[in-house]
């Protein structure tokens, strides 16, 4: 499993392409050759980019829902809207599309940001906005989350 590090500021142009910053493209290329999907985020107005690998493993973890199961084929059918393939060209440069642009509401200034196995893609002040929200609740999601976890476990 890939391990992601980093928030990067960067610029997406009028037509939706985007530079890779040096220090992620760095990070991402073991994974350039086999490109990428990009997706709407469940949670929020921003975006999941997940390489194909990533990819695929979603996959084979959603593939084992039961489609004749109502709640699973809306499941399926929401999680993969607006799915799209994107590649990264040889300038490091990626093309983010329209309708995914339009649904994240980003604008010029964006934020790349590592979420473990993959890279959220927000606009920015909607990715400040998030994290301001979440920052008054955050030691409390800390321990609600995390803190039924032994030391064991995390290492």
């Amino acid at each position: 499993m890939t391990n992601f590090i980093g928030t990067y500021e960067c610029k997406a142009d009028t037509k939706g392409r985007v530079m890779l910053p040096v220090a992620l493209k760095g990070q991402l290329a073991p994974m350039l050759q086999h490109g990428f999907v990009v997706k709407r985020a469940v949670f929020q107005n921003c975006l999941e980019l997940y390489p194909m690998e990533e990819w695929n493993a979603m996959m084979l973890k959603i593939g084992k829902l039961n489609r004749f199961n109502k709640k699973n084929n809306d499941f399926i059918r929401r999680f993969t809207a607006g799915v799209k393939i994107v590649e990264v060209d040889a300038t490091g440069r990626f093309l983010i599309p329209k309708d995914l642009v339009t649904f994240a509401g980003i604008s010029k200034e964006i934020v790349l940001s590592s979420a473990v196995n993959i890279i959220e893609i927000w606009d920015k002040e909607k990715y400040e906005q998030a994290i301001d929200d979440a920052t008054g609740d955050f030691a409390e999601l800390a321990e609600e989350v995390m803190g039924d976890i032994g030391g064991d476990e995390l290492s």
